[in-house]
């Protein structure tokens, strides 16, 4: 099955917005080898890509919103051209790893996925749909994540299993498949998810404790049953799934940290009721690997919420952070517009994005880390690859906007409708920084 998707016309401009853990310099771009390789489809993709390059090896963050119009057919197209030509563009061979397509309609969701398979086939990436719908009009949008195989090895185990290895690691990427909400509570659907994703992790050797990164798709998630808010009732089913996986117990995780160690996590609504799951875990002998999970000093911690959040607290870190030698990955939690475990400026979508953001600044800074015991480490909203935004309502997309482009810069971004887990948050945020661990001391 041929995967090559092309239209001829001119080259659209493929430079990355960020370079991070950069070595190519001026441009990542490769001279073109021919006149073929720099034409490319008829593309008005709005497009943004960092480059994270760790030397031996390159990883990409995509984020590709069609900007062409026409119907979601043409719509896909557009997409998978536009995520093509970046791969083409790099320096190594790439091979996508995960992908989240964000749909307007579920009806669309099949037209899609029938695209993807025959342009990926045996090498589709681990796909999520959920319809969140993108802020701008589009139809759909996509974050696309991408590795460099000259010296990784890449194992497509279904449609729900993805391996990477390089270099003494291993990182799994996994999904529960969607849980439909047929007659199952909020509750039963959350314990099947969670059973799910645990024996997809398990089928390659993953113990649940290696998870360090979730994403939780709810439909309806501030709709009650029986009087009580479906995501508490998620809530309680992840909790009665993790009192039997001991995170601490995990050699890789810093054992300095006290109180709860858990995953990073986003916990969004969605269009679509029902259920869509899905995690990162990573595996390694290495001694110069380390996991420590985050907490910010002007937030409670989610796992300590009063019941009247919850009457099963939410189990997640505020972020979860990867020490690989000298560099640090950090996977930055669903954050929002919260001081202490109160909501702050309700009513103020601007105001709330604002103080999502300081939130996140806090969290990742580098005398959070010392305070965490990692003096040396931190990052900046400046070193986000990508970011999400969810926006409860669309009139507030364009103030969300201005503020996040004003305090982060050019980042890859999507911005998605969805329900946000209280009712009186409008906005909620998540990222992945990549930063040297070079300040004023390493991690011992």
């Amino acid at each position: 099955m041929s995967r090559d998707i092309s239209r001829p016309q001119s080259t659209p401009q493929l430079d990355p917005d960020k370079d991070l853990l950069g070595r190519f310099g001026e441009s990542c771009r490769p001279p073109a080898q021919n006149e073929a390789d720099t034409d490319v489809a008829d593309l008005l993709a709005g497009q943004h890509h960092t480059v994270i390059d760790y030397g031996d090896m390159i990883r990409l963050a995509i984020m590709v919103t069609p900007k062409g119009g026409g119907g979601v057919r043409d719509q896909a197209w557009e997409t998978v051209s536009m995520i093509r030509q970046i791969l083409r563009n790099q320096k190594q061979p790439m091979v996508m790893t995960m992908q989240t397509v964000f749909v307007a309609d579920a009806s669309d969701v099949p037209a899609i996925k029938r695209l993807f398979e025959a342009y990926f086939d045996e090498e589709m990436p681990l796909t999520l749909f959920v319809v969140q719908p993108p802020c701008d009009g589009a139809k759909m949008a996509v974050e696309a994540w991408a590795i460099s195989t000259d010296t990784v090895t890449v194992g497509f185990h279904g449609p729900h299993l993805l391996t990477v290895e390089h270099d003494g690691l291993r990182w799994v990427y996994a999904s529960a498949g969607a849980i439909h909400l047929s007659d199952r509570s909020a509750y039963e659907q959350g314990v099947e998810a969670f059973e799910k994703l645990g024996k997809t992790f398990t089928a390659v050797g993953v113990p649940f404790n290696a998870v360090a990164r979730l994403w939780l798709y709810q439909g309806g998630i501030t709709e009650e049953e029986d009087g009580i808010e479906r995501y508490r009732e998620l809530n309680r089913g992840r909790t009665d799934y993790f009192k039997d996986v001991d995170f601490g117990s995990n050699p890789l995780v810093n054992q300095t940290v006290s109180g709860g160690i858990y995953p990073a996590s986003t916990g969004i609504g969605t269009a679509e009721h029902g259920l869509v799951v899905a995690g990162l875990a990573i595996q390694t002998e290495r001694e110069d690997v380390e996991i420590l999970s985050l907490e910010n000093p002007q937030q409670m911690s989610a796992f300590d919420y009063p019941k009247e959040y919850s009457d099963k607290s939410p189990k997640f870190s505020r972020a979860t952070a990867i020490r690989m030698g000298d560099y640090m990955t950090t996977w930055i939690s669903g954050t929002a517009s919260i001081v202490d475990a109160g909501t702050v400026y309700p009513g103020d979508a601007e105001k709330q994005t604002e103080q999502t953001l300081t939130n996140i600044e806090n969290l990742i800074a580098a005398d959070n880390f010392e305070r965490l015991g990692w003096p040396g480490a931190g990052a900046t909203l400046q070193e986000f690859a990508k970011i999400r935004v969810y926006v409860k309502h669309a009139e507030d997309f364009e103030k969300c906007r201005a503020v996040c482009e004003r305090r982060l810069g050019q980042v890859p971004s999507v911005f998605a409708l969805a329900e946000v887990c209280r009712p009186d948050l409008l906005v909620e945020i998540e990222g992945v920084t990549f930063s040297p661990i070079n300040r004023s001391e390493k991690v011992e």
